[in-house]
């Protein structure tokens, strides 16, 4: 994890920059269906920022639609998950170490625009509440300050299978 002005505590008033290094570290998730980049402004136990680069070469872009590229709906609210995720590890620290994290649920999902190869998705993903493994949260994803998506959904943590 990177740290611009690093605390004692290891996390900054602007929160911390978690690199795809760290990513890979904190989720099991990898290529074709890693959906992040990066996450900044990570500020354990409260919120962070997912960053998706969106290319054309996504796979899912074969099919989603030819000539007319557009990412599927269900994959940004993945990419929020993944944030959640990355989150919730990073705030249990030790704690989460041979735990993965499951999503359980999502309500209330819209989709403003469509996200199109060229555009950098900022996922801004908050905690509304934590009880035992369970963690809620609530999402807005946007492009150019544009709101393309928001939902709010469920995740557990449990040991690995």
């Amino acid at each position: 994890m990177q740290k611009a002005n690093e605390t004692e505590t290891g996390v900054t008033e602007a929160g911390a920059t978690v690199d795809i290094a760290g990513i890979l570290r904190a989720i099991p998730h990898r290529y074709p269906f890693l959906l992040i980049d990066r996450v900044e402004a990570l500020l354990p136990g409260q919120s962070a920022i997912g960053i998706k680069n969106v290319t054309v070469n996504e796979p899912f872009f074969q099919g989603h639609f030819p000539n007319h590229p557009v990412m599927p709906g269900v994959l940004i609210i993945e990419s929020m998950a993944q944030t959640a995720a990355v989150l919730v590890v990073h705030t249990l620290g030790a704690d989460a170490a041979g735990r993965v994290v499951y999503f359980m649920s999502v309500e209330g999902a819209k989709f403003r625009r469509p996200v199109v190869p060229g555009d950098t998705m900022h996922i801004h993903c908050t905690k509304e509440r934590s009880r035992g493994q369970v963690w809620k949260f609530n999402a807005v994803a946007r492009v150019n300050g544009t709101v393309v998506a928001e939902a709010t959904y469920t995740a557990m943590i449990m040991e690995r299978a």
